[in-house]
């Protein structure tokens, strides 16, 4: 019989045995940077300028393809069902309003994907690290967002309507059309807006101020950057496009003060959906999708100047007040 020895272990397996540590492949995800600002959570130890620019490609490509597909489906369904006039002279791409809001948003939404998949495969990050600091979306600041923003909105549109009627312009915000018009426009504006409002502040304020924030310190620069482009796809008189560019500016700030995209998702979710909303059911739907078509009087920078500084206070307030994280853990 074999005889046990200090030091070796018991003959057949008996006893106690060593440790074994199952064999685990290294995780395609880098580790995200501690204590990082918003900004900087794509510094990882793959941050090269390449990947900003060829991800930042990849998003553009993926728009177009998504934008060119959606319009040649458009086109089919408005020839199945015999909608009028597709790609008119007037540069509407849809005789039937609905039909335009319905390829306009479904282009625009799964970008939401296409900017987390660059994420994940060209950076190798977690797409989780566009939302927030916290690797996620946060659903409670999320709502504490949206409820900020339903004041902000409303103070807006009065002040908007207030100095219109004070300097002599027509103040009709407000309109009703029918249930027969905004029935349906209802249904989509609700289904799709809040998709295509959270893709563009991924792009915009997500995939840009991370990208060039992986390779500058003072995020003023990424969030400029990424709010001139922002203006730059929109068709606006030059009010709306102030409009805009101030919009992206508040909510980039907004984005790096509280460690992620909650506060700007909320106010662009709710904005586009009283736009959307409100310009269907008084029956101008289609003003609405041609931009630039109608001017964007002056005096509605009023209403977008109390909306922006309400909202931001608000935001900031809470964030303060609950004490939020804005940095990495």
């Amino acid at each position: 019989m074999q005889e046990n020895h200090p030091g070796q272990w018991p003959p057949y397996g008996y006893g106690p045995q060593p440790p074994v540590h199952p064999y685990q492949p290294p995780s395609w995800f880098l580790p995200t940077p501690r204590g990082a600002r918003y900004d900087h959570l794509a510094r990882t130890a793959a941050a090269k300028p390449w990947r900003a620019i060829v991800g930042t490609l990849l998003i553009a490509a993926g728009f177009v393809v998504l934008s060119a597909v959606m319009v040649w489906v458009g086109l089919v369904v408005s020839t199945i069902l015999g909608i009028p006039a597709p790609l008119d002279v007037g540069g509407r791409l849809f005789g039937d309003p609905v039909l335009w809001l319905v390829v306009l948003l479904l282009s625009l939404a799964p970008v939401l994907f296409v900017v987390q998949g660059t994420a994940a495969l060209v950076q190798r990050r977690r797409p989780g690290t566009l939302s927030s600091v916290a690797g996620r979306l946060r659903r409670t600041w999320l709502l504490s967002c949206l409820g900020v923003a339903v004041l902000a909105i409303v103070l807006g549109q009065g002040t908007q309507a207030l100095v219109l009627t004070l300097s002599g312009e027509d103040a009709d915000l407000f309109g009703w059309a029918g249930w027969s018009g905004f029935l349906p426009a209802l249904i989509v504006i609700v289904l799709l807006v809040p998709f295509q409002a959270a893709a563009e502040e991924y792009v915009f304020r997500g995939w840009l101020v991370q990208a060039i924030g992986a390779h500058v310190r003072n995020p003023a620069w990424s969030i400029l950057l990424g709010s001139a482009l922002f203006m730059s796809l929109h068709g606006y008189s030059w009010a709306g496009l102030i409009d805009v560019f101030g919009f992206g500016v508040v909510m980039g700030w907004l984005t790096v003060r509280t460690g992620g995209l909650e506060a700007g998702i909320a106010l662009h979710v709710l904005n586009n959906l009283a736009a959307f909303g409100l310009a269907a059911a008084a029956g101008r739907l289609e003003e609405a999708l041609a931009q630039g078509e109608v001017p964007v009087p002056w005096q509605a920078l009023s209403g977008t100047l109390v909306q922006l500084g309400v909202y931001a206070f608000g935001v900031l307030y809470l964030a303060k007040k609950r004490a939020l994280n804005n940095v990495s853990g």
